[in-house]
């Protein structure tokens, strides 16, 4: 199963502006300090280190053997920065295609047809539940689509909510190819065909996010006012955590992608729950724990067992005890 962060996609990068200021007599003809904390500089370093390493062809092996590591160097650099958004969105692992749907564990659904703000067509299920105590919107993570969320889907109806999981665009059935904007335009129309189509009340709406789909569910509760916001397996930003997961490459200061869903939670200012286990072995327990010192009151943290994708199936009646608690003690009641 495919619930979270896949180990291949953590290097990003963010471009930086450079600076509108005049040029004095006094200063350099070209902004050579703003070059340097450019991404620029790191792929331009590399490759004239590259070309320097030329030179030394007449000095053989040792000339071949440092032009080939900086050769090498700079093209992992140009790969890196220009296929980001391949490297983080992966639909295609372990399938774009649905491969099980609820009806395959006893569940009844809706098939759901939505359109975004710019004209993109989002596919996901909306599952009902008997007396439901509230609906979960629900955002999955990077790798594979709804389909592979089954269990998750169960857990959720057992708890008594209402369930609205889509595909990012790009993803299973949805059209679109997926970026950082995109989809947060997506996260955005999944809510509004809830608040709008299916006329729920904000405050009885959960948002729910697991690694990647956790920065999106922070993203939306900043900008909407959510009942409850639940974090499982999240990470402070993607470059935080490409600094730490690759250390040998500017990945901080190289990122284009953001998420950086501690940033979003000081706009947050619903009750949240952040899911996390010391033992997940993608994104590390310290940014669950640093997220939860982001958040404001109230919140709870729910400690899991066991690896990123399967931590919550691991931990079993811990887990589902957890969110039932959380939910009792936040969710708003249903108006008679």
């Amino acid at each position: 199963m495919y619930h979270g962060f896949s180990r291949t996609i953590i290097v990003h990068w963010h471009a930086r502006s450079g600076s509108n200021a005049a040029i004095h007599p006094a200063q350099p003809l070209f902004p050579i300090d703003a070059l340097r904390n450019s991404t620029a500089w790191y792929i331009l370093a590399a490759v004239g280190y590259a070309a320097g390493m030329s030179r030394l062809r007449n000095y053989r092996p040792m000339g071949n053997a440092l032009m080939t590591v900086a050769g090498a160097y700079a093209a992992l650099l140009l790969v890196l920065y220009f296929g980001q958004n391949s490297l983080l969105y992966l639909p295609d692992i372990p399938s774009r295609e649905l491969v099980a749907s609820p009806a395959d564990i006893g569940l009844s659904h809706e098939e759901v047809r939505l359109e975004t703000a710019d004209g993109v067509g989002l596919h996901g299920w909306y599952l009902p539940a008997p007396a439901a105590r509230g609906t979960l919107l629900f955002f999955h993570g990077n790798a594979g689509n709804i389909s592979h969320r089954l269990d998750s889907l169960r857990i959720f109806h057992r708890l008594g909510l209402n369930v609205l999981i889509v595909d990012y665009r790009g993803y299973g059935r949805s059209e679109g190819k997926p970026s950082e904007e995109g989809t947060q335009q997506d996260a955005l129309a999944a809510w509004n065909h809830l608040v709008t189509v299916r006329g729920e009340a904000p405050e009885r709406i959960v948002l729910f996010g697991r690694s990647l789909g956790a920065a999106l569910a922070a993203w939306l509760a900043a900008r909407e006012r959510p009942g409850a916001l639940i974090l499982e397996s999240a990470f402070i930003s993607v470059p935080e955590l490409a600094g730490e997961l690759y250390w040998w490459l500017p990945a901080r200061r190289l990122a284009r992608l953001q998420y950086d869903t501690r940033e979003y939670l000081a706009g947050v200012q619903c009750p949240v729950l952040v899911v996390h286990s010391p033992q997940d072995e993608i994104i590390p327990y310290h940014h669950g724990l640093a997220l939860y010192h982001a958040a404001h009151t109230p919140k709870t943290l729910l400690e899991l067992r066991g690896d990123h994708n399967t931590g919550f199936l691991l931990s079993g009646a811990a887990y589902v005890q957890g969110i039932d608690a959380f939910l009792s003690a936040h969710l708003s009641p249903a108006v008679p």
